[in-house]
């Protein structure tokens, strides 16, 4: 059962945060046909195109993402009760019944903000990488305008030293204080 739930939070893991990447980079104006544009589109289309369909022509307008947004909560709904199911079987009983119904939007909120964290480390941690190994990168120019705002606020505090900026480091630190807090709940 273990490896089915590992399996299951992975699957979850890359589908939610393929969603969130696609809204940061519709909110940035990224264009999609820059990697990681394309894989993201074809990660997310199923589910983001019939969402968009249903939703409201105003929500379509501004920099807000709502149909990728939204696909978001749907895949983590989905995950929640997916995994409420595995890990505890049919409830015999109303009120453990409604406990598991309960459990499922807390899984599924922790799942985003997990995804979240997760996801903005590794674009640091390849954002820096690429910075160090090859600079002249076409990627590194994307992933320079999806870390940037949230490397700024950093970048005003923290100096650099010798030539190194760590406003990267301090970021990841950041986030797996996040993550370190979001587990305890």
């Amino acid at each position: 059962m273990q490896i089915l739930l590992f399996l299951l939070d992975t699957l979850f893991f890359f589908l939610v945060a393929a969603g969130l990447l696609r809204a940061w980079m519709n909110h940035l104006r990224i264009p999609m046909w820059a990697q990681p544009g394309r894989f993201v589109m074809a990660i997310t289309d199923w589910v983001v195109a019939p969402v968009r369909r249903i939703l409201p022509k105003a929500m379509a307008q501004g920099r807000v993402d709502w149909g990728s947004l939204m696909a978001v909560c749907l895949l983590a709904l989905a995950y929640g009760g997916i995994w409420v199911s595995l890990a505890f079987g049919v409830a015999s009983t109303s009120a453990s019944a409604t406990a598991m119904m309960l459990a499922v939007p807390v899984l599924a909120l922790k799942m985003v903000l997990r995804t979240l964290l997760q996801g903005l480390m590794v674009l640091l941690l390849v954002y820096a990488v690429l910075s160090w190994v090859q600079p002249q990168s076409p990627v590194l120019a994307t992933l320079d305008k999806l870390c940037g705002p949230l490397l700024r606020p950093v970048r005003r505090i923290v100096p650099t030293v010798g030539g190194v900026d760590l406003s990267v480091l301090v970021l990841i630190v950041m986030l797996q204080v996040g993550l370190m807090l979001l587990a305890q709940i």
